[in-house]
């Protein structure tokens, strides 16, 4: 079936929780906006003050950690993964990082932004899955990088 055919799903907190295992303080996906299996998905992660990383980072200029920005784009990636496989995080397995290329920051993410996180799939072969992906605020490029995952069986 190609691309054309598939109609964009979107998905609330409660389908994201059945979909990644992580909960909070590390559940960075509010909303799925539009996932198309195989292809792309469109994420929000909503900042807010009340993030539990904003007192020590910066206490007087908070600023979103870069790596809890790749964080958020990887977790969409896994959506997409899951999505693409029409499975769901389970006790059994693991979404683990396994390579991040070409990272760069162009713009801090503060309390009271909305990232829009982007991730294409660009293949998966033999359980290893690679991503072109973006985080957005107010249409400008924030952080962009490519991304590398696999899913393990636990005690693999």
């Amino acid at each position: 079936m190609s691309e054309a055919n598939i109609a964009p799903e979107s998905m609330d907190i409660h389908a994201v929780l059945k979909c990644l295992p992580h909960r909070y303080p590390f559940l960075m996906i509010d909303r799925v906006t539009e996932v198309v299996p195989g292809s792309h998905i469109s994420a929000l992660k909503n900042v807010s003050m009340n993030e539990p990383f904003f007192p020590g980072h910066y206490p007087h200029h908070p600023v979103m950690p870069g790596v809890l920005i790749v964080e958020a784009m990887a977790q969409a990636a896994a959506i997409l993964s899951f999505k693409t496989l029409g499975d769901q995080a389970n006790d059994d397995s693991v979404y683990y990082f396994v390579g991040i290329d070409e990272a760069r920051f162009k713009r801090p993410v503060t309390p009271g932004d909305q990232l829009v996180l982007e991730a294409k799939l660009e293949f998966s072969r033999r359980g290893l899955w690679k991503f072109s992906c973006n985080a957005k605020v107010d249409g400008q490029v924030a952080a962009e990088a490519k991304i590398m995952c696999t899913m393990r069986m636990l005690g693999e």
